[in-house]
């Protein structure tokens, strides 16, 4: 009951402990202190700093310990304080005998230095020596070397990270918390490079201070007190030299821990530990370290006693860790083989929605330690196409496949090929925009995504393309880029009903009545799905999932054809469908249909109470595709082709044209806006 109820005073008020601890510190600097107080604070330091030392021997990893580099900060602050007051206390009652600064350090100056100052002197040289030359200059160099080369790491880890999430061997959540440990270790590594240097110069600073005492001290107790040189120096040096101590052993513990601290970054458990388990792994070593002691202490002149102790203490060590493996191995041995888990036949039917097989050849592009760089480009385009489209494209699995040629690569949409080609490592393809000034030689071929003529060129001639004007672009790029073609092409089927549900839930938060009804008008996740996808289907964004659900609940009081809200959905998006067409000029180039043909079509639109479809005669359907290949080839235009018709028409003309000339859009009258300049291109007409 006590102790519950001190642990929660405790965690109530432990945003005040820092607060007052520099508060009190500064009143030690300014206000004298009686030597009962002084003994308790000087007590309270030593505790601390054995406290820190062990709690840096007994932590599992460096950086679960993220408060050193300010408790190193603090640590020193206060042992300077207590140097400041005990000095005062010195000086100014030094004449009253070696008990004016305090009981602690009376003991430590007669105790400690065994009553002569020039012991305590040495002692103190020896420890400030052991702690600026030897422990300091190590723990600062490793601390700058371990924040160096952690900062230095820190890209590559992140990259390996996001290589891990794109391949979906971790989700988002593990991917957040190893990113959080990634920076928490590069500014905690980062943070020691500074502090560990306070250690430094506070061993510095304690040795002036000694040396400011006891010239003062001498100065004081004969100028200004009258007593004899021999007494002064007795006195005020037992005095200076036991506060010197008393400051030295904590900061020698305070280095310690920094040093261990620094010294310790890849640790996985408590030093004791790490230190037993490596030391008593191998029991050679200390039958050959039993083997040379034994033989000291049978060499003439050398204490034979303390070799032979610790000859057979090793030898004993080295039998103990023997037997100890022998038992280890045995019980392996002897331990039943374990069991294997039933084969569970259901992991085995699971397909990715997306897989990229590489050959072994092409493995490189995809190891980052070889300087592949297709992993980062496929978390762009993920990246991309949820800016763009407002599709999680789901993680995308990489695998290489033997049964592939070693430069082949294939996509694969839930299991099936929609797409592969092959490419050659050591070259580039260069391909023709129709404005090249001098052709280079190299292997014919075609480029894997839209089927256009190319070269493949090496490296050498890579520059000599550039300036001839050829599109150059390297493997990682062109897989890259059919796979991102082949997500636009398929993008209404990577979207499931758990990323509808998902939308859902993202939207509630912001628009709870927006949700709930829907919810009340029975829309559910079916016919939302069927929505976004007839808009993923013409590469329409659904990143504006507000819009596109209000409109969803304003036409779902007229229809409940997933068809007809799609077009009423794009009605209501027809801003956002037309931006992505329109020339840097603002405006809308559109290729529009005769009034013979627009009546064609709408003759041939067929109406049941299900739904309505498009009964065209197969002759004149050929022949309206036709005249509308031939009439957009026939302007020259890189803008995407744009036929504008009846909103009557729209979802049928796109379904007729769209396994022909699948690159074509098709906007209704009602998708423009009124503010937006058409320009006209051509009439398609079948005279």
């Amino acid at each position: 009951m006590i102790g519950r109820y001190y642990t929660t005073i405790v965690k109530r008020h432990s945003h005040l402990v820092l607060p007052l601890g520099v508060i009190i510190g500064l009143i030690v600097i300014v206000v004298p202190l009686p030597t009962p107080i002084m003994d308790l604070l000087i007590t309270l330091n030593i505790t601390i700093s054995i406290t820190i030392l062990l709690v840096s021997m007994y932590v599992e990893n460096p950086t679960k310990f993220s408060v050193f580099p300010s408790i190193l900060l603090l640590s020193s602050f206060f042992r300077l304080t207590l140097n400041i007051a005990s000095t005062r206390l010195i000086l100014t009652r030094g004449d009253m005998g070696q008990a004016a600064a305090g009981q602690v350090i009376r003991a430590f100056g007669q105790f400690v230095a065994q009553g002569g100052f020039q012991v305590g002197i040495v002692l103190f040289l020896i420890i400030i020596a052991v702690q600026f030359v030897v422990i300091n200059h190590g723990a600062v160099r490793t601390s700058e070397v371990t924040a160096r080369f952690t900062l230095d790491a820190l890209p590559g880890k992140q990259m390996s990270i996001d290589a891990d999430l794109s391949a979906g061997i971790i989700d988002e959540k593990e991917a957040k918390a190893r990113r959080q440990e990634l920076v928490a270790e590069s500014e905690f590594y980062g943070a020691m490079d500074g502090a560990i240097r306070f250690t430094a110069r506070d061993a510095l600073a304690s040795l002036l201070i000694t040396i400011i005492d006891i010239v003062a001290g001498l100065i004081i107790g004969v100028v200004f007190k009258g007593k004899p040189i021999g007494w002064a120096a007795q006195n005020y040096t037992v005095l200076t030299v036991g506060d010197g101590l008393v400051s030295a052993i904590p900061a020698l513990f305070i280095s310690l821990a920094g040093g261990i601290i620094s010294t310790r970054a890849a640790a996985k458990s408590n030093l004791g530990e790490e230190i037993t388990s490596q030391i008593l792994y191998d029991h050679r070593p200390w039958l050959i370290s039993s083997a040379a002691l034994l033989g000291f202490s049978l060499v003439p002149g050398l204490p034979g006693i303390p070799f032979a102790t610790f000859g057979l203490l090793a030898g004993a060590l080295a039998y103990v860790t023997y037997k100890q493996k022998s038992i280890d191995a045995k019980r392996i041995e002897k331990r039943p083989p374990e069991a294997k888990p039933p084969e569970r036949i259901e992991t085995l039917m699971r397909l990715d929605p997306l897989e990229l097989e590489v050959g072994y050849g092409l493995i490189r592009l995809v190891d980052e330690s070889q300087g592949g760089d297709l992993l980062s480009r496929i978390k762009a385009i993920r990246r991309q196409f949820a800016l763009d489209l407002g599709l999680i494209v789901p993680p995308v699995r990489i695998r290489d496949n033997l049964e592939l040629g070693p430069n082949e690569y294939r996509i694969l949409l839930r299991g099936s090929s929609v797409g592969g080609s092959k490419v050659l490592l050591e070259h580039y393809l260069a391909m023709n925009p129709g404005n090249v000034v001098e052709e280079v030689e190299g292997m014919e071929t075609i480029e894997p995504t839209f089927g256009l003529p190319a070269l493949w060129i090496s490296e050498e001639q890579r520059e000599r393309a550039l300036l001839a004007g050829y599109t150059v672009v390297d493997p990682s790029t062109i897989i890259a880029t059919h796979l991102s073609e082949i997500i636009k092409t398929h993008a209404d089927e990577l979207l499931t009903r758990q990323d509808v549900q998902n939308i859902l839930d993202q939207v509630s938060e912001t628009h709870p009545k927006l949700v709930e009804e829907l919810g009340a008008n029975n829309v559910g996740l079916g016919l939302l799905s069927k929505v976004l996808k007839g808009l993923l289907r013409e590469r329409v964004s659904i990143r504006d999932r507000v819009s596109i659900l209000e409109a969803v609940a304003d036409a779902i009081t007229m229809t409940r054809d997933p068809a007809m809200i799609v077009e009423l959905v794009r009605m209501r998006l027809g801003r956002m469908i037309c931006m992505q067409y329109r020339t840097p000029e603002g405006e809308l180039p559109v290729f529009a249909l005769s009034p013979d043909v627009e009546e064609l079509i709408n003759n041939a639109v067929q109406t049941t109470e299900q739904r309505s479809y498009l009964a065209l005669e197969p002759d004149k359907a050929e022949q309206l595709v036709g005249k509308l290949r031939e009439t957009i080839d026939s302007v020259q235009s890189e803008s995407v082709p744009v036929v504008l018709c009846s909103a009557r028409i729209r979802r049928h003309l796109r379904y007729l044209i769209e396994r022909f000339i699948p690159n074509v859009v098709v906007l209704s009258h009602n998708e423009i806006p009124s503010d937006l300049k058409i320009q006209s291109l051509g009439v398609i007409s079948l005279q």
